[in-house]
């Protein structure tokens, strides 16, 4: 620090000057100059970098934890630690979630189906539970509603939807993604969701029909009923839409190609701890390897 602060000042005022004021000895500030890098130094010098733009290829999202896995996944063997101090060296840090807004509109209308979830948002093979709900975006051209639908099993987002309003039509559309990426015979899934009057509606539920899929509808008034479609809605918010690199968002369309980049980042790269710091993809390839012994379940 205070060979820095000499090197910054030296040309105004002179080396000698300098080290009289601040008590040093002028022989230690040039020995320091003059002194090899250590180890460590040159160990920071590579790994800075490296860190840098493992943070930017990801969004800019991950802490010192997932970073440090990013970065032993792609090869470099490097501590938590010193993660953490280059990280703060390099005045980076992981995003942290903002606070959740409400986008349910209840419909007490027609009848609702059951909740058979029960909080227990858990499955031990792909298309056994999905989960889903609906989030916003503002833009300068009007609101973007977003629709998300996961695989309890592996996180997965196997279907979305962005869209100018927030009516069926458009939860049906990610629902349509989802039968395009999984398969159109879903029998014995259980499609999971709030109360909103999208998911409660006639159309949605004939279409869960059709697949061989069972709708379920957490309980009103109950803040974990849909947990794990609103902690995925709570990533993509904090993740892309506030992300450090991102906005102001002009146009809806900016938002919807914004989350196909997002939704195939998160579904073949993102580190999850529930998966074992892997990525869906990579979770879901391990067990179709390994479907013939126990089954995998993720972290509890």
């Amino acid at each position: 620090m205070i060979v820095e602060f000499i090197d910054d000042n030296r040309d105004e005022f002179g080396v000698e000057p300098i080290c009289t004021a601040l008590q040093v000895a002028p022989s230690t500030y040039y020995s320091a100059r003059t002194r090899p890098l250590s180890a460590r130094a040159i160990r920071d010098a590579v790994m800075m970098p490296v860190l840098l733009a493992l943070w930017k290829a990801n969004y800019s999202v991950y802490g010192a934890r997932k970073l440090q896995i990013a970065t032993r996944n792609a090869g470099h063997v490097i501590g938590r630690d010193q993660v953490a101090r280059l990280m703060r060296e390099l005045g980076i840090w992981g995003v942290k979630r903002g606070r959740r807004v409400r986008t349910t509109r209840r419909d007490d209308t027609p009848a609702r189906s059951p909740d058979l979830v029960g909080r227990e948002f858990s499955a031990e093979a792909p298309n056994q539970l999905w989960v889903t709900d609906l989030t916003y975006v503002a833009t300068w051209s009007g609101v973007a509603y977003v629709c998300f639908i996961v695989d309890a099993f592996s996180r997965r987002i196997v279907g979305w939807r962005v869209a100018g309003h927030m009516r069926t039509d458009m939860v049906l559309g990610a629902l349509e993604m989802a039968r395009w990426s999984r398969g159109t015979d879903l029998e014995g899934l259980v499609a999971h969701s709030d109360a909103g009057s999208q998911f409660t509606s006639i159309r949605y539920g004939e279409r869960l029909a059709e697949l061989g899929a069972q709708p379920s509808i957490g309980s009103v008034g109950d803040s974990y009923d849909n947990a794990l479609a609103e902690a995925t809605n709570a990533l993509y918010k904090s993740e892309l839409i506030r992300g450090p690199d991102q906005g102001p968002w002009r146009t809806i369309e900016d938002v919807e190609l914004a989350t196909l980049g997002w939704v195939h980042w998160f579904n073949t790269q993102r580190i999850h701890s529930y998966l074992n710091d892997t990525a869906p993809e990579e979770f879901e390839a391990a067990y179709a390897a390994h479907k013939t012994d126990q089954p995998m379940v993720g972290n509890q």
